[in-house]
């Protein structure tokens, strides 16, 4: 909505904030759901490889916020940007997958593999074209927008666990990540919490800022009015409403 409503500068500020803010929300539903995942053996996630899946969730999310930025969204481009971002948000999940450095590595179940890249697909296709949709402040446009992400909430949540059911693990395998990995019992709240704080950050920011910029607005439009009022003022009688010898001499000047 921000983005929609403002121009220049401040337009790629808010798409960075955005891309910001989905990104690592959709980052952090796919890590907290890999930390309550549990096997047999103690787990750790390969520092490099998790911020690498951070990266792509926020840049397949700014793709997207740039995508539905655009004046039109002709089908052949929404269903290309469809899959940009799905191969974004599924590149995201495996490469956190991957950050557990399994060995020997693990194995994909071939249709539920194909059954989350299809969900990412679906979900992003979803994703872009109600965004696109809903991007102007149309009649009950909090409602379908709240609806719409919970759609996209469990579209998300459905490709990651597909593809957590896809995966195979070999008998006797271990964690390669464990030693200088990522691991620990509060990374979950840790990411939990840095999550929510740049979510309610984001959306406190945009809020205040549509807040403010509907006041300069009406200021705006209060100096205009006043303006005219003044020159009405000037080049009028205040008791006739006629033109006066100011507004006379002016439009001879004009005329000569």
């Amino acid at each position: 909505g921000r983005i929609a409503t403002t121009k220049g500068r401040a337009a790629y500020l808010w798409m960075c904030g955005g891309a910001l803010a989905m990104g690592v929300g959709v980052w952090s539903m796919h890590f907290i759901g890999m930390l309550a995942f549990e096997l047999p053996v103690a787990l750790g996630y390969d520092i490099a490889l998790t911020a690498l899946s951070l990266l792509i969730s926020i840049l397949s999310c700014g793709f997207a916020l740039w995508l539905v930025s655009q004046p039109r969204l002709p089908l052949g481009q929404l269903l290309f940007g469809a899959l940009i971002m799905g191969t974004g948000i599924s590149g995201m999940h495996y490469t956190g997958m991957a950050a557990m450095r399994m060995q020997p590595g693990i194995d994909y179940d071939p249709s539920l593999f194909s059954a989350s890249l299809l969900i990412a697909f679906g979900a992003s296709l979803a994703a872009l074209w109600i965004a696109f949709r809903l991007r102007q402040n149309t009649p009950h446009v909090r409602l379908a927008r709240t609806g719409a992400g919970i759609v996209m909430g469990f579209a998300i949540v459905g490709m990651h666990y597909t593809g957590m059911a896809a995966a195979r693990f070999a008998d006797g395998s271990f964690c390669g990540a464990l030693g200088s990995g990522l691991s620990g019992n509060g990374l979950d709240n840790l990411v939990l919490i840095t999550t929510l704080a740049v979510l309610i950050i984001a959306l406190l920011t945009s809020v205040l800022d549509a807040r403010l910029e509907a006041r300069t607005a009406v200021l705006a439009q209060s100096l205009t009015e006043a303006n005219k009022e003044l020159t009405q003022l000037a080049l009028h009688d205040t008791l006739t409403g006629l033109p006066n010898r100011i507004l006379l001499a002016d439009r001879i000047d004009q005329a000569m």
